[in-house]
């Protein structure tokens, strides 16, 4: 490949270099396509935003009028709209599926890799909440009281910290402002920390179906891991824009359809789907700072991943009913998504309670199961 338009870029040369030469293990499957279906995804969202807020009006009075301006007088303005509103599900569906990878083939034991994902991750959730709150319909008006709303819980600092957020005593214009100017930049953020994942990612390298440390059996990424992920490139695509032309909204709250109104609350206040099983532990919880406290580590428990696990071998997959367990886990993260679209009201209060035992019950487990493995291993491999 010809790099001579950048030879005077050495560093950026160097980087570009290192992608396309990097050493991948030959045998990694369709899973390890959807780090690549993200990083494309992301370039959809920031470009799409970007030409959404030329006509975008931040400012309570209007910021509702403009995504009807978008979407009836600007020139295609309805599909840069439904790109970036149904981007972020697709973007949030790649994630998850890309986590759920590294959680089943183990590729958390790549320790700085796995934390600097999880802040992108992080990140992530707190730009798509401050982009949902833009719209400024009934859901994006109330969905961002009962969420700031959490942060009342702090000790002593509490009441303070929501009214700073807030710039005021109640979400007003300026809270519009922040959100609008902290979902501009917080892209930007996450592209630096894509690039920190990138590089660490190429320090240790790729994990692979069978967990092997080896430098053996792996080829260059370019010319065949590019042209797989063109592959999904194109039928993640497909799915995507079929979406768009034909049901655009289906994945849109029909409260948000209303312009916000603070003297009239919605039936049923909910976050978007991919927020669902979060907001179902929340609210399982009785005490508001029980249920904050473990809103919080339904997301950082992922940080604990590779500190926790002490296994000797690099790849769960192969532990005595660890696949058993990983689906088991999935769905209860899927009936989780499905309560957290429910009202709070028996029998999905009690179920909720229930799953979200099992949530957190799954990783204390598993570790247990896979030290108790090691050792009943070392115990056979010493006695032979």
């Amino acid at each position: 490949m010809n790099l001579s338009f950048m030879k005077n870029y050495k560093i950026p040369k160097m980087f570009f270099y290192s992608l396309i030469n990097l050493p991948t293990p030959i045998n990694i499957s369709s899973w390890w396509n959807f780090g690549s279906i993200l990083g494309l995804f992301l370039l959809i969202q920031i470009m799409s935003g970007f030409f959404l807020s030329f006509h975008y009006s931040a400012n309570i009075n209007y910021a509702f009028l403009s995504i009807i301006h978008i979407n009836n007088n600007i020139n295609n303005g309805w599909i840069i709209h439904a790109i970036h509103s149904n981007g972020a599900s697709f973007f949030f569906l790649s994630m998850y599926c890309h986590i759920g990878r590294g959680i089943y083939y183990g590729s958390f034991n790549f320790k700085y890799t796995w934390l600097i994902g999880t802040f992108i991750y992080l990140f992530s959730m707190m730009t798509a909440f401050m982009g949902y709150v833009l719209p400024w319909g009934q859901m994006s008006f109330w969905g961002a009281t009962v969420i700031t709303n959490l942060l009342s819980t702090i000790p002593y600092l509490g009441n303070n910290i929501v009214q700073w957020i807030w710039g005021g005593f109640s979400i007003n214009n300026a809270t519009l402002n922040r959100f609008f100017s902290l979902h501009f930049i917080l892209p930007f953020i996450i592209l630096i920390f894509l690039f920190l994942h990138l590089m660490s990612l190429h320090t240790t390298g790729s994990s692979n179906p069978l967990g092997l440390n080896s430098n053996f059996y792996k080829i260059s990424f370019h010319q065949y891991f590019t042209i797989k992920d063109l592959v999904y490139f194109f039928f993640f695509l497909l799915f995507f824009f079929h979406l768009i032309f034909e049901t655009p909204w289906l994945l849109n709250d029909p409260e948000n359809f209303f312009p916000a109104n603070s003297l009239t609350t919605p039936i049923h206040i909910q976050p978007e789907w991919y927020f669902l099983f979060a907001y179902a532990i929340l609210r399982s919880i009785p005490n508001k700072l029980g249920g904050v406290i473990a809103l919080m580590m339904s997301i950082m428990i992922l940080m604990i991943l590779p500190f926790y696990n002490m296994s000797k071998f690099q790849n769960l997959k192969f532990y005595p009913l660890n696949q058993s367990m990983f689906w088991f886990f999935i769905s209860t993260i899927l009936l989780l998504t499905w309560i957290g679209a429910q009202p709070i009201e028996p029998p999905f209060l009690l179920l909720g309670q229930f799953y979200t035992f099992l949530y957190f019950f799954f990783f204390i487990l598993n570790s247990l199961l896979q030290n108790l493995w090691d050792m009943m291993l070392l115990k056979i491999i010493n006695y032979n």
